[in-house]
């Protein structure tokens, strides 16, 4: 499978001189699998341009959609997303239990007078919302040749990060997620552990230094230093730091990378760490 980046900025769309290099768009990521379908997690304003793409393609091929949650940065895109208005596309949307009532009214609601001149109803796609899922806890899922498994996020208002695997492969998506401090219907440290054991990739939320954590306890998001010992406890190949907060410049992230790295080398461990890119592609 590949995984492009689309967006990666946390909580609002920062374009502009300083984030030119990693990106300012919220997000947006893009998976696909060998069967050639599109997977898209999220709907912040990177999809815009990911939208534009796939307008562009000669195949339409069915589009599924994997929701985290339903706060405004990983929305904001849906509606400016140019496949939603042709009728010869066909798009799926997934998020955890109940995805058909919790994502329609989300994605209705934010193109509803007064905020949206266009209607949900007047979008021409072929919209299918419910997900074929497995018996278990938390429900798992077969799309497109990829097992996907779902977890909880430790965040306020809830959402579920996900786990995709092809051909002995996985890729670990966990943005919005906070591992220092324990939200309603989040999981413990340990079960984040093992969700992420041995995962090829782990895109996971850095948003906050330790300073800057000290005011932004209990506000979803997890540290560099957090996101780096969860990556060493799980023992995972490569850790991209995701969720950049809006105010991180590209010579910041540059300094926080070597500092990650730095902590990993000290930890006598062969972990990769990247920070997230916009146009990145990452081939497993």
């Amino acid at each position: 499978m590949k995984i492009r980046t689309w967006g990666c900025r946390g909580s609002i769309a920062t374009p502009g001189l300083t984030t030119l290099r990693y990106g300012g768009n919220s997000t947006c990521v893009e998976i696909r699998p060998s069967t050639g379908q599109t997977i898209i997690i999220d709907a912040g304003s990177g999809l815009r341009n990911l939208g534009s793409l796939l307008i562009q393609e000669k195949e339409t091929a069915p589009i599924r959609f994997f929701f985290t949650h339903s706060h405004w940065d990983h929305l904001v895109g849906f509606p400016f997303f140019r496949p939603a208005y042709l009728e010869q596309f066909s798009i799926g949307l997934c998020s955890g239990p109940h995805a058909e009532d919790t994502m329609l009214k989300s994605l209705n609601h934010q193109m509803t007078s007064p905020f949206f001149p266009v209607d949900f109803r007047f979008l021409k796609a072929k919209f299918e919302f419910r997900c074929e899922r497995e018996h278990g806890e938390y429900g798992n899922c077969r799309c497109h040749g990829l097992e996907i498994s779902q977890m909880p996020l430790n965040h306020p208002d809830g959402g579920y990060g996900y786990k995709f695997m092809e051909n002995g492969k996985t890729f670990v998506f966990l943005p919005d997620n906070e591992l220092g401090f324990r939200h309603e219907g989040g999981l413990s440290h340990e079960q984040y552990v093992e969700f992420c054991r041995g995962a090829d990739l782990l895109f996971h939320d850095a948003q906050y230094t330790d300073q800057e954590y000290m005011r932004a306890r209990g506000w979803g998001h997890s540290t560099f230093g957090e996101a780096v010992d969860l990556a060493l406890e799980a023992r995972v190949k490569c850790l991209v730091l995701f969720h950049h907060d809006p105010d991180r410049t590209d010579e910041d992230l540059d300094r926080q990378v070597q500092w990650c790295r730095e902590r990993i080398r000290m930890a006598g461990s062969a972990v990769q760490c990247y920070a997230a890119k916009e146009g990145t592609t990452i081939e497993l």
